[in-house]
């Protein structure tokens, strides 16, 4: 009996949570067959093109959507018969209507959430954007407080530092759609400090064979660009070029810009930690959720409120 060109699972965020690492990690099984492009974002759509955002690098990114569902179907079709196939898109969780169209169209399709404490996702966020010459604001906390006049000015989700991390509310109306017991939640952090059993816990509840995969690649670390001389003049030239990017093919815009992306970089400055004071002052926007997503799971995120910082991939795993 041929299968139907579909995903069994669905890597669903959170953005900057570990997605691309444990996507990365699952690919090495022999049982796994994981889609190149990593994120399809088909989900996001309804069989409609995407939204039309409008901040630095949305419209460039935009090319890169699976909207159409042939286009989407193919990325399936080299997949054995013996193979569980999957995509990682990190904006599923976030995305209310991804819910309900997975809900509806996929009623088996296993659903793995993998979170970060949500300051230290928004601020890897930021770092990841910032570094890439498309964030315009170098104060992490000022660019945070911009989230409001961002949305409302047609900006795409990347750019919500606060929301994307709300997954209380997220898995709360994800549950209207989908069968709790098909979602498994994983923590960041056990992915970090306890990779082969948490790669286990995924395969366990893919049904397929544990002890196959025991290593995570590390994130692709960018270098920190120290605001300055180099950032004032590189990312606005960067900024430009991601406009301009809309009107070529993105492989063609990716190559380009490489070579201007790495002179922004190259300055190798010191990858700052968010200060023990400014978690304070953050904590509030998320205290609600926490305690939410902990009613939600049964887990304890009590850390999530403190004012400690623990840093990015390469740090807690050195």
């Amino acid at each position: 009996m041929t299968r139907s060109l579909q995903p069994d699972f669905l890597i669903i965020g959170a953005p900057k949570a570990g997605t691309t690492a444990l996507h990365a990690a699952l690919a090495q099984h022999p049982r796994v067959f994981s889609t190149t492009p990593k994120e399809p974002k088909y989900w996001l759509c309804d069989d409609a093109p995407p939204p039309a955002w409008s901040g630095p690098g949305d419209k460039h990114s935009q090319q890169e959507w699976f909207w159409r569902r042939r286009d989407y179907e193919r990325l399936f079709e080299p997949a054995r018969p013996d193979q569980v196939r999957g995509e990682s898109t990190a904006f599923y969780l976030w995305n209310t209507g991804a819910h309900r169209r997975i809900g509806e169209a996929l009623p088996e399709v296993r659903l793995i959430a993998l979170l970060r404490d949500p300051i230290d996702r928004a601020y890897s966020n930021w770092m990841h954007l910032w570094c890439d010459g498309l964030e315009p604001v170098a104060d992490f906390e000022e660019a945070f407080a911009l989230q409001d006049q961002r949305v409302e000015d047609g900006w795409a989700p990347f750019w919500r530092y606060a929301d994307l991390g709300r997954y209380g509310e997220q898995l709360e109306h994800l549950y209207r759609y989908v069968d709790p017991a098909r979602v498994l939640v994983l923590r960041y952090r056990e992915l970090v400090d306890e990779p082969t059993a948490t790669l286990d816990r995924a395969c366990r509840f893919l049904g397929i064979d544990e002890g196959v995969v025991d290593s995570v690649p590390r994130d692709n670390l960018r270098n920190f660009v120290e605001p300055g001389l180099r950032s004032d003049v590189l990312g606005p030239v960067v900024r430009a070029g991601a406009r301009l990017g809309q009107f070529a093919p993105p492989e063609v815009w990716r190559r380009a810009s490489a070579p201007l992306v790495r002179r922004l970089q190259a300055g190798g400055g010191h990858r700052p930690k968010l200060s023990a004071e400014a978690r304070e002052r953050l904590v509030p926007h998320f205290a609600d959720d926490v305690a939410l997503l902990s009613r939600l799971t049964g887990q304890d995120f009590a850390d999530w409120v403190s004012t400690e910082s623990r840093g990015s991939f390469s740090e807690r795993s050195a």
